[in-house]
């Protein structure tokens, strides 16, 4: 293997050249990552070198969900991925992909094989979330418009709106709840909290997201607006150890605003440990309607507190990975991810 400094010197970098000849273990996480991973870098003193995963693994180091040391991620998702984390403003066209040399139609395919949604989509993910930022931290709403890189005000409002289900204006001044965004290892996810609890916790992508926020608008007296809370604030550090796979009970305080028969299988499925799984039968079983199996698969799409009110770990009577709100291949790899808590 090369010596410390140059891998170390590969690591900042980024550098895809990398992939496949070594690998590198990051003692204050206990996580193992490419060198190109697009998280942020770790200390020099706090990194170990091997040249493959079975070796890391060997060593009692956990593989990243970001970069998925041990898949066969393609060059080009892993070299675009690494562009797209060095300037996440930057707005990217199917012209630019082609410039590169490289094919929109191979590109969005290979995304949305390994990550669930295209390249472009991530790009514009990544510039609405320098625009929100803008926004939370009080500025102008042409300066938001002007660090998303959206050409137009209506096009930036737009954007915005099909994310939040409200114009930004609705979302300035004084609220009771507030929203905003925190980034994991699976995409970017929506908070909403008050100073007591969490009231919403969604993947970005997920389609029916605007929808949950009109209506949790409209149960909150139309009083969301944008900003975060200390609850906020302790389910992005809770969200950071459970995807490092140091704690998996995301124990947070939350509002469940359901039916009272949606409210007992939710509170059902907070009841299931991290690394455990349930089918959908033994799940009404258990809230005492056996024979409800579709009303309790209802309740479970109907869960907007993703994660902390673990629906993912709800699965097929035979096994096989069920629908999910989040994308099976997030299920996929949350199970997994959850499977190394030593829960059997």
């Amino acid at each position: 293997m090369p010596d410390h400094d140059d891998l170390y010197a590969a690591l900042l970098a980024r550098d895809p050249g990398y992939d496949g000849r070594a690998l590198v273990g990051v003692t204050s996480t206990g996580i193992f990552c490419r060198l190109s991973c697009p998280a942020r870098k770790p200390r020099r003193d706090n990194c170990r070198w091997f040249a493959d995963a079975a070796a890391a693994r060997a060593a009692g180091f956990r593989p990243c969900l970001r970069c998925r040391p041990e898949g066969q991620v393609p060059p080009l998702v892993a070299t675009l991925g690494a562009a797209l984390a060095a300037d996440p403003a930057r707005r990217w066209s199917e012209a630019d992909l082609t410039a590169l040399g490289h094919d929109p139609s191979t590109v969005r395919r290979l995304f949305r094989q390994h990550l669930g949604t295209s390249f472009l989509q991530l790009a514009r993910a990544a510039r609405l979330r320098a625009g929100l930022t803008t926004l939370t931290q009080g500025g102008r709403m042409i300066d938001a418009q002007l660090d998303a890189r959206f050409d137009s005000a209506s096009g930036f409002r737009q954007a915005f709106a099909r994310l939040f289900g409200h114009a930004p204006h609705q979302m300035r001044g004084a609220a009771d709840l507030r929203a905003d965004w925190i980034d994991t290892p699976l995409g970017g996810m929506i908070a909403i909290a008050d100073d007591d609890a969490l009231h919403l916790l969604e993947f970005t992508d997920r389609k029916a997201l605007p929808q949950g926020l009109r209506r949790l608008s409209v149960m909150a007296g139309g009083r969301i607006g944008l900003g975060r809370t200390a609850v906020t604030d302790r389910a992005e550090a809770a969200l950071a150890r459970f995807f490092a796979g140091s704690d998996g009970r995301l124990d947070l305080p939350v509002r469940l605003r359901g039916t009272p028969f949606q409210t007992r299988v939710w509170q059902e499925l907070q009841a299931i440990p991290a690394g455990r799984t349930r089918s959908y039968a033994q799940l009404a079983a258990a809230i005492g309607h056996p024979t409800a199996v579709r009303a309790v698969a209802a309740a479970n799409g109907a869960n907007r507190l993703a994660l902390v009110v673990p629906c993912h770990r709800v699965i097929g009577t035979d096994g096989s990975m069920t629908g999910y709100a989040g994308g099976l291949w997030r299920k996929e790899r949350l199970i997994a991810l959850e499977r190394g808590y030593g829960i059997t």
